[in-house]
């Protein structure tokens, strides 16, 4: 005989939103972790002449405050995404972010430019393990492929906001006090590690770590992005420089040798005998390329040829940023009504469009002309990387997510690394030989427009993906 209703019973109802908070969990906390890392990558750059003038330490040394964070997270994103696969995406993610979280607070307290550029590189450490876990809990939480591709879009709308906010952002908190750009994790942090409290554990895969390869990739990774930007700063014939350039070499055939001949490798590597995650992989390095590319010849050109300032700058590029992040979802739309192919190769398009306009555009053509060039590039890699990234995670299995995650950021940050470095070798180069900034914006804008054309072209020969159209 069924038991009368009670009045405990009537509580009932309330658990449907607990339990819709535990489904949206996973992507809450994978948008946040995304966030505060891409802004991070943004916000600091405004705040630079503040924290000269506070800290000392000359242009050398506010260098290293940006490169202090770009090269540690760029090099040991591979590790992070072999320790997600084997500590498990949840617990990996609330180590990164509890890194993250205490090393920002370290930034805001830092008393000298050593202690700050040491405390980036902690930031550095905790993005590192953030970005790839962050899209392996996606991985874990959405099996359904259309669910999931929603969900990267929305993930990298994360990225897309903080890419929008922190130039404004970093402007307007440096009026207060520089600090306070550091200081503007924390909260965001205390709320990512509360919502994983509801997420679900991990599996783990029980595998030995592959301490050559390790050594080896952050060998390689490291020897390379230093190089880049030390050469793109003064010569690329220095000692030190070429020192570098050995150093990576070395590395990268000892990575290839370990990883083909070790009993447990790192990163296995039949995931690049995938066509769609090869090509997928030199597609997000170069769009990353010319994105920050992009980013860093224009504030260079608004600041140092049209006298704009870093909060005047932040606002020109506020049509580019706010409109990758508002379109940003439409991305997995487009891909599951045409599939994969049509937004990766239209995107593509857009940015060589943008690249080659702003390329050729007139040197005192009005400011906010040129910010309306520029938002082709952005827009054209929001349409890009979402389906890049979930093609690439439809193409691996869910074991390996976290390992792919990896190399797909690295792809993708090191992209970045390199776009900024070699953009400015050639701006340096031909203002050295006689020629001005101009000359040097044109080169290296049309050079990034070209390699996104070979990727285009690559991308001809990715599957079409799924087409729900009909």
């Amino acid at each position: 005989m069924p038991r009368p209703a009670t009045a405990d019973q009537s509580l009932a109802p309330p658990i449907a939103p607990r339990r819709r908070l535990d489904e949206l969990a996973p992507l809450g906390v994978a948008m946040l972790g995304f966030f505060v890392v891409a802004l991070d990558a943004q916000i600091v750059n405004v705040a630079l002449p503040d924290i000269g003038a506070d800290l000392g330490g000359g242009l050398s040394g506010l260098q290293w405050v940006v490169t202090g964070y770009t090269l540690t997270f760029s090099s040991l994103l591979l590790f992070a995404g072999t320790l997600s696969d084997r500590i498990g995406a949840r617990r990996g993610y609330g180590l990164g972010m509890a890194v993250f979280v205490l090393a920002s607070a370290a930034c805001g307290f830092a008393p000298n430019l050593p202690v700050l550029v040491a405390a980036r590189v902690g930031q550095g450490v905790g993005a590192a393990l953030i970005t790839p876990t962050s899209l392996a809990l996606i991985r874990e939480a959405y099996d359904d492929s259309r669910q999931r591709a929603k969900a990267v879009a929305y993930w990298a709308l994360g990225g897309s906001v903080a890419a929008a906010a922190g130039p404004i952002l970093g402007g307007l908190l440096t009026e207060l006090d520089w600090r306070i750009i550091f200081f503007i994790n924390l909260p965001v942090g205390a709320l990512a590690l509360a919502l994983l409290t509801r997420v679900a554990a991990s599996p783990r895969r029980d595998h030995p770590f592959d301490p050559v390869g390790q050594v080896t990739a952050l060998m390689a990774l490291v020897g390379l992005t230093y190089a880049v930007i030390e050469g793109g700063s003064s010569s690329y014939t220095d000692t030190d420089v070429l020192a570098a350039f050995l150093v990576a070499a070395a590395g990268a055939v000892g990575f290839l040798v370990s990883q083909s001949r070790g009993a447990h490798p790192m990163v296995p590597l039949e995931l690049f005998r995938e066509r769609p995650v090869a090509i997928s992989l030199a597609a997000a390095f170069i769009t990353m390329a010319g994105f920050y590319g992009v980013v860093f010849v224009q504030s260079l050109y608004f600041q140092q040829v049209r006298d704009a300032s870093a909060l005047q700058t932040g606002l020109l590029f506020l049509p580019m940023t706010a409109l990758v992040a508002i379109l940003n979802p439409t991305a997995a739309t487009v891909a599951l009504r045409y599939g994969s192919r049509v937004p990766i190769i239209g995107g593509q398009v857009l940015m060589v469009i943008g690249l080659l306009s702003l390329a050729l555009a007139p040197a005192d053509m009005s400011l906010w002309a040129v910010s309306a060039l520029m938002v082709p590039v952005g827009v054209g890699g929001s349409f890009t990387v979402p389906p890049l990234t979930s093609l690439l995670l439809d193409a691996v299995p869910a074991a390996r997510a976290g390992t792919a995650s990896g190399v797909l950021n690295t792809a993708r940050q090191v992209g970045g690394s390199m776009g900024v470095a070699a953009t400015g070798a050639v701006i340096a180069h031909l203002s050295d030989g006689g020629g001005g900034f101009m000359d040097g914006l044109r080169v290296s804008l049309t050079a990034l427009a070209v390699l996104v054309v070979i990727t285009a072209v690559l991308s001809l020969l990715l599957p079409p993906g799924k087409d729900v159209s009909r």
